[in-house]
């Protein structure tokens, strides 16, 4: 496998993720090569405390729809 010839201090291409492996390109035509890529840490507690808001909010959400469903 060739590695790119690119210095240890050089940002990551746009395409390329910050652990130098290239990024799947995806098939929406909406997306620009100028795109930030955003890396959010899984294990983080301040990520699953947002995770458990936004479920507990959804099921909030399904349990109305249900309810006042036909």
């Amino acid at each position: 496998m060739a590695m790119s010839a690119r210095s240890p201090d050089a940002s990551p291409r746009p395409t390329e993720a910050p652990g130098g492996q290239q990024e799947a390109k995806a098939a929406d035509p909406k997306r620009t090569e100028e795109e930030e890529l955003i890396d959010i840490d899984l294990s983080a507690p301040e990520t699953e405390r947002a995770a458990l808001a936004i479920q507990g909010k959804f099921r909030r959400f399904q349990k109305r729809k249900k309810e006042s469903g036909p």
